[in-house]
C-alpha cells in the first residue's frame, strides 16, 4: 500500500469511527448507518474511544510523509491534530461538565431534533429505536455529572438555571409539536400515520419522563452545590480549572502558544482601535464622535428595534439575497446548495443568540439553514441583522461549510468536520468586514452593526480570559461589555452566560479573523499588485476545515 493509500484508509477509518461514536451527527450529515443508535457518554465508552484515537494517531505518525504530495501532507497534519485533541478532550472528562445550556447533552438533543429527517421507511423505523434510547443517554449524562461533582467539578449556577429553563420549555410544549414527533418522514409513505403515532407514544412515555429525570438531577443535585455568579469561571475550580482552560484555549484557537494573558491584551488593543471607527461612523450617523453617546443612541432609540418577527425574517431574506447576488465576484468556487432561512424553535429562542447556522446534510437531503431568533422582537436591533446574516450565511458559514461539504478531493473528515473552531468562526467574522468591501452594507446603520459585531468579539477576548483566568464575576463581565459594545444588556447577559458555559470557544472568532486578515495582507504584499481576491478565498476554503497553522501553509504566507 502506498503512503497515500495508507493515509486515506486511516482518514476513512477515523471518520467511520467518529460517526459510529456520534450517530446523531452522522444522521444530520446524511449518513444513515447508525440511525437506530444514540451516543454513549459513559466513562467506559470514553475510555474505549480515547484508546482508539491514541492507536490511530500512532498509525498516522508511522505514515512516511516523504511519500505524500502537498495535499496529503495537509490531510496528515489535520488528522494528527484531530486525533490528538480528541484523545486529550476525552482524557479531560469534559462530559462531566456538559450540563450547561450551550453544548449540554440536553441542549444538543433539543437543537438537533428539529433538523433530523427520515427520507426512507427504513430510516424512519430506525429513528424510533433511537428515540427509545434517549432515556439511556440522559441517564448516563446524569451519572457523569455526579462523577464530576465527586471530583470537585461544580457547575456555574447560571448555566444550570438556563438549562432548567430550556428543559422546562420543552416539557411544557404541546406533544403534537414535539420535535421528536414532528420530524419529516418519507414522502408518500403509507406507513406514516402509524409511525407518527409510535413516535408520539415514545415521546410521551419515554423521552419526556427521561427529560424530567434529567431535570430533577440538575435541580436537586447540581443546583444546590453550583458556583455563584461571582465565582462562575473555571479559575474557581483551582488547578483542575486552570489546566482545563489552557487546554481549551489550544483546542479552540488551534494554536499551542497562545496564552490567556496575551489574548486578554489583544482584546483591549482591538477595542482601542475600534473607538476611532465608532467616532467616524457615529459622526455621520448621529452627529456625535463620542463613543458613549453613540452606544446610548444605539441601545436607547426605539426606532432601531423591530416591531414583529416578520420584519426580522424579511430583513434576513433581503440581506441573504443581496449577498447571493454578488458572491460570484469574490469567490471562484461557489456552493451548489442554497441556504434556507428558518425561525429558531420557540422552546430554544429565549436562550439562543440572534441567529445561528446549521450545516447541510452531506447526502443533499437537507440544505444548510440560517436560523433567525424571533423571540421578543421589540428587544432586537435592526442594525445587527445584516452583519449576523453575512456571518452565519453568505459569505460566512454557509459559503464556508457548504463548499467544504461539496469538496470531492479531500477525505470526509476534512469536508464534514467543524472541529477547527478558529478557522470556522474566524472565517465568519472575517466575512463581516469583507461584506463591507463587497458593498453589502447599504448605509451607516448597517455598517455600525458590523462595528458592533467586531467590538463584541473583541470583548470576548477580554471577558472570556477575565472569567476563566482572572476570576472575574459575571457582573464584572457584563459591565465590561456594556461599556465596550453597543449591544443590549439582555443580549450581553446571554452572551456572558455563553462564555461561562463553553470556556475558550469565544476566543476563536477574533483569533481566527486576525490571522486570516494577516495572511491576506501578506499575500497582497507578495503579489506586488497582482493579488486576486477570488484565488485567495478559494485557497482559504479549498481544503475544508483546517487549523490555523495549516492555513498558513495553504496560502503560502508563514
Amino acid at each position: 500500500m502506498s503512503a497515500h493509500d495508507e493515509l486515506i484508509a486511516l482518514a476513512d477509518e477515523y471518520w467511520d469511527a467518529s460517526m459510529e461514536a456520534s450517530p446523531t451527527t452522522a444522521t444530520l450529515l446524511g449518513d444513515r448507518r447508525f440511525d437506530d443508535r444514540i451516543e454513549d457518554v459513559s466513562a467506559e465508552a470514553d475510555e474505549r474511544l480515547r484508546t482508539r484515537w491514541t492507536d490511530l494517531l500512532g498509525r498516522v505518525d508511522a505514515v512516511d510523509p516523504s511519500g505524500l504530495d502537498a495535499g496529503d501532507r495537509v490531510t496528515r497534519s489535520l488528522l494528527r491534530v484531530e486525533l490528538a485533541r480528541g484523545a486529550q478532550a476525552l482524557e479531560h472528562r469534559l462530559t462531566e461538565m456538559r450540563s450547561e445550556q450551550m453544548d449540554g447533552i440536553h441542549a444538543d438533543l433539543l437543537t438537533s431534533a428539529p433538523e433530523v429527517n427520515a427520507p426512507t421507511p427504513e430510516s424512519a423505523e430506525k429513528l424510533v429505536e433511537r428515540h427509545r434510547r434517549i432515556g439511556t443517554l440522559l441517564d448516563q449524562a446524569a451519572e457523569r455529572f455526579r462523577a464530576g461533582l465527586a471530583a470537585g467539578r461544580t457547575p456555574a449556577r447560571l448555566t444550570i438555571e438556563r438549562s432548567l429553563h430550556q428543559i422546562d420549555g420543552y416539557l411544557r410544549s404541546d406533544l403534537s409539536t414535539d420535535p421528536f414527533v414532528a420530524l419529516a418522514g418519507p414522502e408518500h409513505w403509507d406507513g406514516e400515520v402509524a409511525w407518527r403515532a409510535t413516535l408520539t407514544d415514545v415521546a410521551r412515555d419515554r423521552i419526556r419522563p427521561a427529560f424530567q429525570r434529567y431535570r430533577d438531577v440538575l435541580a436537586d443535585e447540581l443546583l444546590p452545590v453550583s458556583r455563584p455568579d461571582d465565582r462562575c469561571g473555571l479559575s474557581w475550580l483551582g488547578e483542575d480549572g486552570a489546566h482545563l482552560y489552557r487546554s481549551l484555549i489550544a483546542e479552540h484557537t488551534t494554536l499551542d502558544d497562545m496564552t490567556a494573558e496575551a489574548i486578554h491584551e489583544t482584546g483591549l488593543e482591538e477595542l482601542d482601535r475600534l473607538a476611532g471607527e465608532y467616532a467616524e461612523v457615529g459622526g455621520r450617523l448621529f452627529g456625535t464622535h463620542d463613543q458613549a453617546e453613540v452606544f446610548d443612541r444605539l441601545r436607547g432609540d426605539p426606532a432601531l428595534r423591530y416591531g414583529d418577527g416578520n420584519q426580522i425574517m424579511d430583513d434576513a431574506r433581503r440581506f441573504m439575497a443581496r449577498a447571493t447576488g454578488v458572491m460570484g465576484e469574490w469567490f471562484g468556487r461557489l456552493p451548489a446548495s442554497p441556504c434556507a432561512i428558518k425561525p429558531i424553535p420557540d422552546f430554544l429562542a429565549a436562550d439562543a443568540p440572534a441567529g445561528y447556522y446549521f450545516p447541510p446534510a452531506a447526502d443533499g437531503s437537507r440544505p444548510g439553514a440560517y436560523f433567525a431568533n424571533l423571540h421578543e422582537p421589540g428587544e432586537r436591533n435592526r442594525f445587527e441583522t445584516a452583519s449576523v446574516v453575512y456571518h452565519e450565511a453568505i459569505p460566512g458559514h454557509h459559503l464556508q461549510l457548504t463548499i467544504a461539504n461539496e469538496l470531492d478531493h479531500v477525505p470526509r473528515f476534512q469536508r464534514l468536520s467543524f472541529g477547527n473552531t478558529a478557522f470556522v468562526e474566524g472565517w465568519a467574522l472575517y466575512t463581516e468586514r469583507l461584506a463591507d468591501e463587497m458593498g453589502l452594507y447599504h448605509d451607516d446603520l448597517e455598517r455600525i452593526g458590523m462595528l458592533a459585531g467586531d467590538s463584541w468579539r473583541s470583548c470576548r477576548l477580554v471577558v472570556d480570559t477575565g472569567l476563566h483566568t482572572l476570576g472575574w464575576s459575571r457582573q464584572r463581565a457584563i459591565d465590561f461589555m456594556v461599556a465596550n459594545a453597543p449591544v443590549g444588556v439582555d443580549e450581553i447577559t446571554t452572551e456572558v452566560d455563553r462564555y461561562v458555559a463553553i470556556p475558550g470557544q469565544a476566543l476563536s472568532y477574533k483569533v481566527g479573523q486576525l490571522e486570516i486578515q494577516r495572511l491576506r495582507r501578506a499575500a497582497e504584499a507578495d503579489a506586488d499588485g497582482g493579488f486576486d481576491i477570488r484565488s485567495f478565498h478559494d485557497a482559504v476554503l479549498g481544503s475544508g476545515s483546517v487549523s490555523l497553522p495549516v492555513l498558513r501553509e495553504l496560502v503560502g504566507a508563514e
